[in-house]
């Protein structure tokens, strides 16, 4: 079940790509990141909130499925969704080349909440968090 879904696109830049000519694998990751962050800015609820209200997601799990390379000048979508606040921050994301429509490659993450203070895992989501994705549900109704 999908509690918020988001898009964001990615140019790839000369610097991006490995020997191969193709975007080396590990760019992925930033691009991921690059789309997480633009999702949370767009629900309204930042990591910068998050740390204000005493939590941090590092990435805990993370798989990944390589599918076709992308290359110089692609263009491309990413499309992620939230897909589970709690116990953990589960989100899954699709990349797509934009040209083409071909699935290029996706990913999963696991990011497990703790207090920045005591360290600890907190196994709820903070509050606004779920105001935000109530607010979302809300206004899709």
């Amino acid at each position: 079940m999908s509690l918020y879904q988001s898009e964001y696109e990615v140019k790839i830049s000369f610097e991006d790509l490995d020997p191969m000519n193709i975007v080396w694998h590990g760019n992925y990751m930033r691009y991921m990141e690059q789309a997480r962050c633009d999702m949370l800015d767009k629900l309204n609820y930042t990591y910068t909130d998050m740390r204000d209200d005493g939590y941090a997601y590092p990435v805990a799990k993370m798989n990944v499925k390589y599918i076709k390379p992308a290359e110089f000048g692609d263009i491309l979508m990413i499309k992620s969704e939230i897909v589970s606040v709690e116990p953990s921050l589960d989100i899954k994301y699709v990349v797509f080349n934009k040209k083409t429509g071909e699935k290029i490659f996706e990913a999963s993450t696991m990011q497990i909440g703790i207090d920045t203070q005591t360290r600890k895992s907190i196994y709820t989501p903070p509050a606004r968090l779920v105001q935000a994705l109530e607010r979302i549900k809300n206004e899709k109704n």
